[in-house]
């Protein structure tokens, strides 16, 4: 059996107002495949309010095929004890039906673009320890993919017992 990739002229561009129900749909989606359905509380009013305000929580690239949302990048701003101002890349989704298409590298390059733009001293983000596909395909671009390290979280939830027991 041959795989061919599939080739797709696309657009890369930031997120407007008008696209976050698209967002948000691609959200679910890697919900979805994440096997975490039920997870996304986050809604599209959340998306617009959060992303399009004096000062927006994030910034968002959208890879559009055909005038339709394919894919998207969500970014944000940290900082580092030892490094300083890092961006941080909280999702790179691609849909199912455009994966394998190099959309996910025209995000992925043009997220290191943005951070090398703005002179941040790391670009830094997760993936599941199960999404070998994902995994092969940061390494492939030069990623450092920490196996030593664990991701910690403290959920609404967390919060409010971890504060109850002060």
């Amino acid at each position: 059996m041959i795989l061919e990739k599939i080739q797709m002229a696309y657009h890369i561009r930031k997120a407007k107002k008008t696209d976050m129900p698209a967002v948000h749909n691609l959200i679910y989606e890697l919900a979805v495949f994440e096997k975490e359905p039920d997870a996304v509380e986050v809604t599209v009013d959340d998306l617009i309010q959060d992303g399009f305000c004096e000062k927006p929580q994030f910034e968002c690239f959208i890879a559009e095929v055909d005038q339709k949302i394919k894919g998207i990048a969500l970014v944000y701003f940290r900082y580092s004890t030892w490094k300083g101002r890092v961006l941080h890349l909280e999702d790179l989704i691609v849909s199912e039906s455009a994966r394998g298409s190099g959309l996910g590298t025209a995000l992925l390059d043009t997220v290191i673009q943005y951070g090398h733009k703005l002179g941040v001293k790391r670009i830094n983000w997760e993936v599941l320890d199960w999404n070998s596909p994902a995994i092969d395909f940061y390494e492939n671009k030069g990623a450092d993919v920490k196996r030593d390290w664990n991701v910690v979280h403290l959920d609404e939830q967390g919060i409010k017992n971890y504060i109850s027991n002060l």
